[in-house]
C-alpha cells in the first residue's frame, strides 16, 4: 500500500470511530435525560407515579 492509501484508510478509520462516538454519546444523553423527572413525561416520573399508587394499595390492604 502507498502512503497515499495508508492516510485514506486512517482517516476513514477516524471517521467511523469519531461517527460511533458521537452516536453513543448521542445515546447516553438521551437514555439518561429519562432518568431525571421533567414534570410527568419522563421514565423516572413513570416510576415515581406507580411506586406511589403501589404505596397506596399496600396502606388500603394492611387497614383491612
Amino acid at each position: 500500500m502507498t502512503p497515499a492509501d495508508w492516510a485514506a484508510f486512517a482517516v476513514a478509520l477516524t471517521t467511523l470511530v469519531g461517527t460511533l462516538a458521537i452516536t453513543v454519546r448521542h445515546l447516553v444523553k438521551y437514555y439518561l435525560s429519562e432518568l431525571r423527572p421533567n414534570g410527568g413525561t419522563s421514565l423516572r416520573d413513570s416510576v415515581d407515579r406507580l411506586e406511589r399508587q403501589v404505596e397506596e394499595i399496600m396502606r388500603l390492604l394492611i387497614q383491612r
